[in-house]
This record gives C-alpha cells, structure tokens and sequence, in this order.
C-alpha cells in the first residue's frame, strides 16, 4: 500500500543509496525523525561513513545546509552568531552564525566543549536563538543532525542529559556487513574517486509538497487509548526501574508515541501497535536513560535495560 510516507521514504532510501551502502534501516530511521521534525544524534567509531550519510541527508533534502566541526577550542558565538559594529548604520548588526540553516551537520559533537554543546539547548527545543535579549527565528524545518564518537574516546565531552533528550533517535552504527564493506571498497576505493563529492552531488529529492503531504498522512493515522497508556506505561516502569537513576521523560514518551505513528504509516498501516512501538524504542529511547552505579558495575547497558522493560510490561490487546 503506497501512501506519501512511504513514497519519501523511498526516495531518500535511492538517494541516499547511492552513496552509502547497507544502510537502509538507518535511512528508515532518519526518515522517521525528519517527518516528525526531530533532530538525530548518530554515534559510531571514527570511518564509518556518519559524516557522509548525513551530507548525503543534506542534500536530498534540500534547503540550506551548513556544517560546523567539533573542536575543544569551539566558542558559543562560533556557531550563533555575533553582533558587529556597522561603520554605515552606525549600530550594531547581528550576524547569523552556522545555526541559522535548514540542516545543520553537527560533526562530532561531543568534541565540543559543554559551553558550546548548551548553546544549542534553545535551538534544538524552541527553533530560536536569544542574543543580548533579542530572539532570533530559525527556519521552520530546522533540523540537527549530530555525530559523535563513543564517549570513551580521547578528547570527548558527554552530552548533557537536557541535550540528549532533545535529541529525538540515536542511531547506533556498528561496523558493515562483510558484503557491503567490499562494496563500499569497490565503489571508494580509486584514488581519484572522493566519496565528499559523491555527497555534495546528491540532489533534492524531497520536496515541500512531498513532506508536507508525509506529515499530514501520519497525524491521520490512529493512535488508540490503550496505546497511549502502553506507551506511559513503559516511561514509568523505567522511572521506577531499579537498575536506573534517571527514566524516560514525557518529551520521550512524546517522541516515541510520534515515532511509532510513522513507523506504523511506513508499513502501509492506518493504526499504530505495540510492535511498532517496540520497533522505534531502541532508537528513542536508551539515550535518555542513566544507569544506576550498580548496573554499570555489572558491565549492563542502556539497551540491555530497555530490552527488559519491553518484556515485563505488559502490552495491550
């Protein structure tokens, strides 16, 4: 059953495929987050293609794109913007920084220092800046797509809890399937080919129509009462959880409710069920849980942990 949903999802899954290679459930992921207008933080080691999966994202979807490179050295105002002092009108004049863009590449994040890391706090929730009091609009679409490499790597800063909450996926990505890594050797592998440029050439192939379209199909699907409370039920039965010290949040509750709605429209569905649920929750939810010390101790994970909510509670007829 073909609707909108799943026409601009398989039209990001060719032009997105075209550069990178074995990634479809990981196109999937982003093309979920960007019809819920949610930002996406993807993490995986150095080499992996997270830097050209989201350039490749950039330009099939089209509007302004900028890209800002995590450094320790990396100020606030580096990415905001500052006021300058215009010689002509004599007055200050505020000039936008990289943040003011449709797509925003956020290139190993957690490389950047937490001043500049807060920074992005009011932008990533409300779609605005505050400089020197005055507020400054983002674009409507404005969407942040992160990368970061695991927190035990030299030179990294974690992300604070109130970020990674705005964050609506982390996408986990793991070393290729022998296959598609030989591909990718194959494709990538003359000197004179340069996957960058591969990426830049990428050309819009979602238009304003399509997403609006996309977006007003999933707020049509249905979302039954007893849904809803199995989604709060999983929120709580982490909040009490004693293997954690921080649960799901009622922001997180929101982005996998909302998660769960587009997943069912992908699948041709009109109603959302607790599989679909349970298909989004490893990408909703296990970065906005804390692990107790004692579960850290005992070597367990934040996915181990969700798996084990997901099977006590109970799921609805």
């Amino acid at each position: 059953m073909s609707n909108s949903l799943v026409e601009l999802e398989q039209a990001l899954q060719r032009s997105l495929g075209a550069n990178v290679i074995g990634m479809e459930t990981v196109i999937r992921s982003l093309t979920i987050a960007f019809v819920a207008r949610g930002h996406v933080l993807i993490q995986g080691a150095p080499g992996l293609g997270k830097t050209l999966l989201s350039k490749s994202l950039a330009g099939a979807l089209g509007g302004s794109f900028k890209r800002i490179q995590g450094t320790a050295d990396l100020m606030p105002s580096d990415i905001i913007g500052v006021n300058v002092f215009d010689n002509t009108r004599n007055e200050f004049v505020f000039r936008p920084g990289p943040l003011f863009a449709e797509i925003l590449l956020f290139d190993e994040i957690n490389r950047a220092g937490p001043k500049t890391q807060s920074a992005l706090l009011e932008a990533m929730e409300e779609r605005q800046v505050t400089v020197e009091r005055r507020q400054y609009q983002l674009p409507v679409n404005f969407l942040v797509v992160a990368t970061q490499n695991p927190r035990d790597f030299e030179g990294t800063y974690p992300l604070p809890e109130s970020q990674l909450d705005r964050f609506m996926f982390r996408i986990d990505l793991s070393y290729p399937a022998r296959e598609h890594e030989l591909s990718v050797l194959q494709r990538y592998g003359s000197v004179i080919v340069d996957a960058s440029v591969s990426a830049k050439a990428a050309a819009a192939v979602v238009t304003p129509e399509l997403t609006s379209a996309a977006r007003q199909h999933a707020d049509g699907i249905h979302v039954a009462p007893e849904l809803a409370a199995y989604v709060l039920d999983i929120a709580k039965a982490s909040r009490e959880h004693t293997q954690l010290t921080l649960g799901l949040s009622t922001r997180g509750a929101l982005a996998l409710l909302r998660s769960a709605r587009i997943a069912a429209g992908l699948r041709g569905s009109e109603f959302v069920s607790p599989d679909d649920v349970k298909a989004v929750a490893p990408q909703v939810v296990p970065h906005r849980l804390m692990l107790s010390s004692e579960a850290m101790l005992e070597g367990m994970s934040e996915s181990q942990v969700l798996e084990r909510l997901l099977e006590q509670v109970p799921v609805p007829r």
